[in-house]
């Protein structure tokens, strides 16, 4: 039967002071109205039904979700003690997935991006589903065809196609992931037309990949299944509480996905052609193509704002009766919260997370 599990732990930080760690970036009402998280469950939900979705997230955002999500059984959410990674993330969800059924198939998606139209987002999805159904061994990603060369993304090299009968082209063999290239490198691949971004989402047989991770992460592999032994008894919270923080904090892609890509085995990884606009929403220029914008180019949320003789500018508040009012002002992000306001110029907007760093080192966790 098939699965999807949405990966929704990350902490946001480049979105201080919106993202908090009592409500991250998947859970702020960012893209008109709505968060990211209900975004990635209405793209899964027209693939999946709700019974079938699971999510997997930070404990303590629980209560949190259930709010954005109502549609959904709270016993599908995965809570987190501690975060370790998406290899424990997506072995998590595996390993719970493959104690209820032993032929699951699931999708592994992320919280953390806008991807548009949802129609291609979904045909890649079944065409991904197909693939497994052909060759069950195998493990599935999803490469987004690139529109340039960026050197923040890992990439996914693409080999010879692979036929599926009945099934339209966009299934290739993969012949490796490359790191996060620099600039010159990152055009090539482009130019090429045999690499796509690496999307960090999934399709596989639940039992597939545990027996990847027993192969290269036997630590983590042991942790899991002893939760999987508890899911649904007494024992299950005391079991997870006590066993996930344990767990090695590595990615997937480190832990399985490489290893994979070297195997003998002619069909073991396999990459899906996703031909989507694929926004990653990790830090403040990113809502340029989020938020409203005006003549002058400033980008805002909804609320009251009086901007003069100001352009270029990223302006946020959570506070519909607040008034952000500039003269003069350009190129700059201004973000204001009940308790926090931060401005900083728009080419130092990856450096929020230093002044989250500074901010705790001063001030406790009162404003994380």
């Amino acid at each position: 039967m098939q699965y999807g599990m949405i990966m929704a732990g990350g902490s946001g930080t480049r979105l201080w002071p919106l993202s908090r760690q009592a409500k991250p970036k998947q859970l702020l009402e960012l893209v008109k109205g709505k968060s990211l998280l209900q975004l990635a469950y209405e793209r899964l939900r027209g693939v999946i039904p709700a019974d079938r979705i699971f999510v997997c997230a930070a404990a303590a955002h629980r209560d949190a979700i259930i709010q954005n999500l109502p549609e959904l059984p709270p016993e599908n959410i995965l809570g987190e003690p501690v975060g370790r990674d998406t290899a424990n993330a997506v072995g998590f969800g595996a390993a719970v997935l493959a104690h209820r059924d032993p032929d699951a198939v699931m999708a592994v998606v992320t919280a953390d991006h806008v991807i548009e139209p949802a129609g291609a987002f979904q045909n890649a999805i079944k065409l991904a589903f197909s693939a497994i159904a052909a060759h069950p061994q195998s493990l599935v990603t999803f490469g987004i065809v690139p529109t340039f060369g960026h050197t923040g993304l890992g990439y996914v090299e693409r080999g010879e196609p692979m036929a599926l009968p009945g099934q339209p082209a966009g299934a290739f063999r993969v012949l490796a992931f490359k790191e996060k290239p620099d600039k010159p490198t990152a055009d090539r691949y482009v130019e090429s037309g045999r690499y796509y971004w690496n999307s960090g989402m999934f399709v596989w047989r639940a039992e597939t990949v545990l027996q990847d991770l027993q192969k290269h992460l036997p630590d983590s592999h042991r942790g899991l299944m002893e939760i999987a032994a508890a899911w649904g008894s007494p024992a299950q919270s005391d079991v997870v509480n006590r066993v996930y923080p344990t767990l090695p904090r590595i990615s997937i892609d480190y832990a399985v996905m490489e290893p994979a890509s070297q195997s003998k085995l002619r069909d073991k990884v396999v990459t899906v052609e996703m031909p989507v606009e694929w926004l990653d929403v990790g830090s403040w220029p990113a809502l340029d193509d989020i938020l409203e914008t005006d003549e002058k180019d400033n980008a805002t949320s909804p609320g009251m704002h009086l901007l003069v003789d100001s352009e270029n500018n990223i302006v946020v508040s959570d506070d519909p009766n607040h008034l952000i009012a500039t003269i003069g002002v350009s190129d700059c992000i201004i973000v204001h919260t009940r308790d926090v306001t931060m401005m900083c110029a728009r080419s130092d907007a990856q450096r929020v997370k230093d002044i989250v760093a500074k901010v705790k080192a001063t001030f406790g966790d009162r404003f994380q």
